[in-house]
């Protein structure tokens, strides 16, 4: 949501952030908008004020004994009573028609965003290289997986259709693992607080995060007024909603390990195959609530936190900072993580970190109040995945794979599969 007083100050500045964004110029017809709303309540206000002067003057004119002017007067005020509904009408109509444009537009990106229209202009920010010998190339995930008969996109399909997945054994303990090693890195080491959030939320919890209205179509309804959440983001930034905060208590950090569910609308015949792509996935989300003047600081922090996960289970990733074009709807810089996966021999995005601003808070109402005077101002979110544990999964098979089709398991993850080793392939 975008705050227009500051469009008003500066509508040259806010066109040219949308510029960078793909997007025409829009302040001139925010500011229009701007104009009907303030011209309805002026016109209410009028009417309301015109009302209490007639008041006073009925007063005056009974006190006179002149019946007739008092006569006057109060037909004129019940024909402003008669009014009143369709003006406070109007009013709202109004109001609505502004915000209703407002939460339709992308944040505004940072000045250090790089420009570009696609993926394409993407830059990469930085790289972190495996200890092991890369594989240059190797069998996907599912070829592994299908082989030892640990992961059934069949079954899964008879159940629920597709981009949807079985584990079993010690593939599903796999994944359990990344889970908790995740959780117990970013709490025992990271500082974040361990939070356990409904997977059901409300539309104004979707509508805070900027799921809702513009990408209705990417989630999953479940009944009247209910969503199932397509990350923790939804929850776990929707904690500090129509608050104020001390500023003491900032940063608030929170992680989740959740279940996530999105319906892929905009990915028809993309990545069918596998596990990349699903509708129904786990993942461990960072949420940090900040001052703003910490957002960005914060922001390489939560970067930092979720490469921690990628450098402990030794696999090759780089890092990119997303273009004006490739970034999400709410953010306003976003670092990618993409990780190495040989079967594809190429790099995938395995995390995304956003800081948003103020962005989500206006939406949700989240608010601090500063240390100094008695100042409130709307506190800056930030997002991202610590990281995503199917496509984790993904990267410990392909980059641990063995010639015999059997899975090494990373030293970091063998306390939590009971000391052992190796998932094995097929016996001959």
């Amino acid at each position: 949501m975008h705050d227009i007083r500051a469009i008003r100050e500066n509508p040259e500045a806010f066109d040219r952030d949308l510029e960078r964004r793909g997007l025409a110029p829009l302040s001139a017809e925010l500011i229009a908008l701007d104009d009907a709303r303030k011209g309805a309540v002026s016109a209410a206000q009028a009417a309301q004020e015109r009302r209490n002067a007639l008041s006073k003057e009925i007063g005056a004119a009974k006190k006179a004994k002149d019946e007739a002017r008092a006569t006057e007067l109060m037909a004129e005020v019940a024909r402003l009573k008669e009014e009143a509904p369709g003006l406070e009408a109007a009013q709202g109509e109004a109001a609505k028609a502004l915000d209703e444009r407002l939460a339709a537009i992308p944040n505004r990106p940072k000045d250090d965003v790089p420009p570009g229209a696609d993926e394409h202009g993407n830059v990469e920010y930085r790289r972190f290289e495996s200890s092991r010998e890369r594989l240059a190339q190797g069998r996907q995930h599912f070829e592994l997986g299908e082989a030892i008969g640990l992961m059934d996109f069949e079954a899964a399909a008879k159940l629920s259709g597709s981009r949807f997945v079985v584990l079993k054994g010690l593939l599903a303990r796999l994944e359990r693992a990344l889970g908790q090693f995740m959780l117990d890195l970013h709490t025992g080491e990271h500082g974040y607080t361990e939070v356990v959030p409904p997977v059901l939320v409300r539309e104004e919890a979707m509508f805070g995060t900027a799921q809702l209205p513009k990408f209705r179509d990417d989630q999953f309804a479940a009944g009247e007024n209910f969503w199932l959440i397509p990350t923790a983001e939804v929850p776990l930034t929707n904690l500090v909603r129509e608050s104020i905060l001390a500023e003491d208590e900032l940063p608030l950090r929170f992680t989740a390990l959740t279940p996530c569910f999105r319906a892929e609308a905009g990915a028809a015949g993309r990545d069918t195959r596998g596990m990349l792509r699903q509708h129904q996935f786990n993942k461990v989300e960072l949420v940090s609530i900040t001052a703003p003047e910490k957002s960005a600081e914060e922001h390489e922090r939560m970067l930092a936190c979720a490469e921690a996960v990628l450098q402990k289970l030794d696999l090759t990733y780089r890092v990119m900072t997303l273009c004006t074009g490739d970034m999400g709807f709410a953010s306003q810089k976003t670092y990618d993580i993409e990780v190495w996966v040989p079967g594809q021999q190429t790099y995938r995005e395995i995390s995304s970190c956003s800081v948003c601003g103020e962005f989500q808070a206006r939406r949700m109402n989240a608010r601090y109040r500063a240390k100094e005077g008695r100042g409130v101002g709307f506190v800056h979110t930030l997002n991202g995945s610590g990281v995503a544990v199917g496509r984790a999964l993904i990267a410990v098979m392909e980059n641990y794979q063995n010639p015999d089709g059997s899975v090494t398991i990373p030293s970091a993850l063998q306390p939590y599969m009971g000391g052992l080793t190796r998932i094995e392939g097929p016996k001959n």
